[in-house]
């Protein structure tokens, strides 16, 4: 059985006669009977009865007629969305990421983006690499590590890693604190597998520092409001929350605690062009809003 069996077969369903049917098709009379007589074989049912010359829909050809066109139909349906990707569209778009990229970065991006623009799903990927991101399905993949080929990438964002305090702490009007004052107060921060842990871990050991006290949060939603509570100086790259006061934290060398993120996409993708003019879009808006403070 054949697409195009199913499609003449529909043809004389609508035309009422072969002749008609045949000029609708763009085939002759003779050869669409053939056609037809094929498809009766293939399928070891009369799809006609014939009589003078004339062909009318059997009782099985009446009965499996919206099965044909449903089948029709799918097959109509499948080309079209073969036709978009091959030219390099894409109607969904699975970011993957870490939950506060997701929550403070993608989230509000999606929110700017137009109705005629791919839905864009999100899959949160804390401790995960931006390569096993792609590799368990992500299109678009956002993390701090640059992916191995044929994966493509771009700089996305450098986003602050801040030093939360309450309004009424002694550091609260300062604007900015010492890594080495972190040292000697008690700090809330996230699993070891988050972004802004790694970038403060590697920071004091790469300052010869370490720390006193350290409470460890779920989320960096959690950890503001344990510092909001008076647990200690909450380390995250979270939007402020619980009336808190953010303080960038100056290293060493002169620079700030911040985290560098890329984007990256599977490079043999048909829609890889797409993909990549979403990352920079994304760009421009990370660094319209989230802009690391000046060091």
């Amino acid at each position: 059985m054949q697409l195009h069996h199913l499609r003449y077969f529909a043809a004389v369903a609508d035309a009422g006669t072969v002749s008609a049917a045949a000029e609708r098709v763009h085939v002759t009379q003779p050869a669409l009977s053939r056609q037809l007589r094929q498809l009766e074989s293939d399928l070891g049912v009369a799809l006609f009865e014939r009589s003078a010359g004339r062909l009318t829909l059997s009782r099985t050809g009446r009965e499996l007629l919206p099965a044909v066109r449903r089948l029709l139909a799918d097959a109509a349906a499948l080309e079209a969305a073969a036709a978009y990707h091959a030219a390099g569209r894409i109607e969904r778009l699975r970011v993957a990421a870490p939950m506060v990229t997701l929550t403070d970065v993608v989230s509000p991006f999606v929110a700017t983006m137009a109705p005629d623009e791919p839905v864009v799903d999100v899959v949160p990927a804390d401790g995960l690499t931006t390569t096993a991101m792609l590799e368990r399905g992500a299109d678009l993949a956002i993390g701090t590590g640059r992916p191995s080929r044929p994966s493509r990438w771009l700089p996305l964002a450098v986003l602050p890693v801040w030093a939360y305090v309450r309004v009424d702490d002694p550091w609260a009007g300062r604007g900015r604190i010492a890594l080495h004052e972190l040292a000697h107060r008690p700090l809330v921060g996230l699993p070891s597998t988050f972004t802004a842990r790694e970038a403060l871990d590697a920071a004091l050991v790469s300052a010869g520092l370490s720390v006193e006290v350290f409470t460890e949060a779920a989320n960096g939603t959690v950890a503001q409001a344990l510092a909001a509570s008076g647990r200690g100086v909450a380390m995250v790259s979270d939007d402020p929350r619980y009336g808190l006061v953010p303080l960038a934290v100056e290293l060493p060398d002169g620079s700030l605690l911040s985290v560098r993120l890329v984007a990256a996409w599977d490079g043999r993708s048909v829609a890889g062009a797409a993909m990549q003019a979403i990352a920079v879009r994304l760009s421009a808006w990370v660094t319209a809003h989230y802009a690391v403070p000046r060091e």
